[in-house]
């Protein structure tokens, strides 16, 4: 196995940051693994062209503590930053390189890629974010639907259809207000109204329903969906039915709980890691960082995790 001292599980913002932070506390070797084939693989994969890359979410005025730092940019502006930044500090990233188990030997952990063990690490910083799978809804997609229905934002917008977007987020009015300039477009939420999108994202959606552009489908729920003669048929909970030629879902991410438990870290009743205050696990030199540590953070808040824990690292473990 590949000995290095700290191995870093995600080449998302938090683990770039890590890397970023131990290489300038002269820490090393460090390798940063990432399972996709992109850096940043979630932006990269899940931003549509243009989509703004905010530094902080919902909370304003987060100070960086750390070397990372930026104002909010375009998703094109903010890759070319990661990119600098990965040349200028020279960071070792593995793409295609999905860690499937951790596991504590007395030489340090055995990091396993695709169930081969190839690096042993001192330590081990967990930054694989919530957004790794989109989440589902809770009723099955029919299989005859799988070229209708989308679980993700369309990367080529479609023309001149009936489309439904189902979900309450920035991304979910996002994808509902780029669609609805050339197609006719249904907003689908299950609450009375919208409360967890940003000032800017609002008055869009708001504007673009007072022109006619944007049907509002507020507290409604869906049963379930089937084709029909070239159509995605939606049964809703109220008992009314639809048709549309495309759905699209944007129901956000889901922590990998199953991973995290299977190498051993521990869960509170409420279901969240439990970590201290350096986010650091049950497990001794295995830290959390970025939206897993943080749950809905913003990338402020990851960058500084990154911070904290390399600077624990170096005061706890490497300071003799």
């Amino acid at each position: 196995m590949e000995k290095v001292k700290i191995a870093i599980i995600g080449a998302g913002p938090a683990g770039i940051a890590s890397a970023i932070e131990a290489k300038a506390n002269n820490i090393e070797p460090v390798v940063v693994l990432e399972k996709g084939e992109f850096i940043c693989n979630t932006i990269v994969k899940f931003y549509k062209p243009g989509k703004r890359v905010d530094a902080n979410y919902r909370e304003k005025d987060i100070k960086p503590i750390g070397i990372c730092s930026f104002e909010t940019e375009t998703k094109e502006e903010f890759l070319k930053r990661i990119e600098d930044w990965i040349n200028k500090w020279k960071l070792d990233i593995r793409l295609n390189s999905e860690v499937t188990e951790i596991r504590k030997t007395d030489e340090g952990y055995e990091i396993f890629v695709k169930d081969k063990p190839e690096y042993l690490a001192e330590f081990v910083i967990i930054a694989i974010g919530i957004f790794g799978k989109p989440n589902k809804p809770s009723y099955p997609i029919p299989e005859e639907l799988k070229d209708k229905v989308f679980l993700e934002p369309p990367l080529e917008i479609p023309e001149n259809k009936k489309i439904l977007v189902v979900g309450g987020g920035n991304t979910a009015a996002e994808v509902a207000c780029c669609l609805c300039e050339v197609n006719d477009v249904y907003l689908s939420y299950r609450r009375p109204q919208f409360f967890r999108i940003n000032e800017i994202n609002l008055k869009n959606l708001e504007e673009k329903e007072k022109q006619g552009k944007l049907k509002f489908l507020m507290a409604t729920d869906i049963e379930k969906i089937e084709p029909y003669n070239e159509k995605v048929k939606v049964y809703f909970k109220d008992g009314k039915e639809d048709f549309y030629d495309l759905i699209y879902y944007c129901l956000g991410g889901t922590t990998p709980e199953s991973f995290l438990r299977r190498i051993g870290i521990n869960f509170d009743e409420k279901g969240n890691p439990l970590i201290d205050e350096f986010f650091e696990t049950n497990l001794p030199k295995v830290f959390l960082v970025g939206d897993i540590a943080l749950k809905q953070g913003s990338i402020m808040k990851a960058f500084n995790s990154s911070h904290i824990v390399i600077k624990r690292i170096k005061e706890k473990y490497l300071s003799a």
